[in-house]
């Protein structure tokens, strides 16, 4: 595995890469490395062994692995090793479950998940570090908020963030063995043939804007990305459809939905956000402005998520309500379509 910022949520990112010398003597991995690398206990090493995060020539080993001569050790994890400092901020959010281990959070559209270039307060991240600052771990500086996977700003719906390494280590796993279940629902331009099917093809930065992503149908380029989707509702000149990821790509949803010819309701990156579908009257292109200005982000909700607790091994499932905004809208379609229907 190679370190890329552009990875997708699934991906794990190299933070270290050692070649062992050639006179090193057998000795336990777990060992070696809490010798090799600074402000890193033993325990951190045994779990990220333990869930598989610690890779001798691509294959993950145990702790007690011993150490060879010519060995290439790569450690991964699920964020990029570019760090800055976390400033923890007293930011409203909707917790829906935490115990020890995890939290899981139900994210308003209007946030952005993790500090990054131009948004480096004002995050989901700076709030949780604020939540977690009674911790004494976190009070010792050795626990961060740990995002397991991601949506985007304008996305609304469900997270897990791990409190631990043992819980970031062993939900990082299940995510990049697509062993979770994850569905998003979403409002999209036209009218679908079958209700229901599967969009798939492989997903990589766009050639020609690097802010947007693509489908590559030669399968030469990006990685493959497959989305189930089934209609909930007919709107007309949109439809309500229900998408279960089966990989976690970078905006996959909305790449493939505009591949698809359906690209998400105020979608400006990928073409939703003017007129694609219905009539040419004054009052129709007023109405759909409206719900644009009702709703100035992307129609997407991260409804559901599925997995497995990485501690207790119990199946643990969450569910949400769309947006207030993107119910709105929803509401309004409904509306309108209702009405016309009735002066026909």
């Amino acid at each position: 595995m190679i370190q890329d910022e552009l990875n997708d949520q699934q991906e794990l990112y190299e933070h270290h890469r050692i070649k062992v010398d050639k006179g090193q003597s057998p000795v336990r991995i777990d060992k070696y490395l809490y010798h090799h690398l600074g402000n890193i206990s033993r325990n951190r090493i045994q779990s990220a062994a333990k869930a598989g995060n610690i890779l001798i020539g691509g294959d993950p080993v145990k702790s007690s692995y011993k150490v060879k001569p010519g060995d290439i050790i790569s450690i991964v994890l699920p964020h990029p090793p570019r760090e800055f400092e976390l400033i923890p901020q007293d930011i409203p959010i909707i917790i829906i479950y935490e115990d020890d281990d995890i939290i899981v959070v139900n994210k308003d559209p209007d946030m952005v998940v993790h500090p990054g270039h131009g948004n480096y307060t004002g995050t989901l991240v700076n709030a949780l570090a604020y939540h977690l600052k009674d911790l004494p771990l976190y009070q010792k500086g050795e626990i961060r908020p740990g995002l397991v996977h991601r949506i985007d700003k304008g996305t609304s719906g469900i997270l897990v963030i791990a409190k631990t390494d043992h819980s970031l280590n062993r939900l990082a796993k299940q995510f990049y063995d697509r062993k979770t279940q994850r569905t998003y629902v979403a409002l999209v331009w036209g009218s679908f043939g079958p209700d229901a099917g599967t969009i798939a093809g492989n997903i990589g930065r766009c050639l020609k804007n690097r802010l947007k992503m693509q489908v590559f149908e030669d399968g030469d380029h990006g990685k493959s990305a497959i989305t189930h989707y089934k209609v909930l509702e007919n709107l007309g000149y949109v439809s309500l459809v229900e998408c279960r990821l089966e990989t976690g790509r970078t905006h996959q949803i909305r790449v493939h939905m505009e591949y698809a010819g359906h690209p998400v309701f105020n979608d400006d990156r990928y073409g939703g956000d003017r007129i694609l579908k219905g009539t040419t009257f004054s009052k129709y292109k007023q109405f759909v402005q409206n719900c644009f200005k009702l709703m100035p982000r992307p129609a997407l909700h991260a409804k559901s998520l599925g997995f497995t607790h990485p501690v207790t091994g119990k199946p643990m499932f969450f569910d949400s309500e769309l947006a207030p905004d993107m119910r709105s809208v929803v509401d309004k379609w409904r509306n309108y379509i209702s009405n016309r229907e009735s002066e026909v």
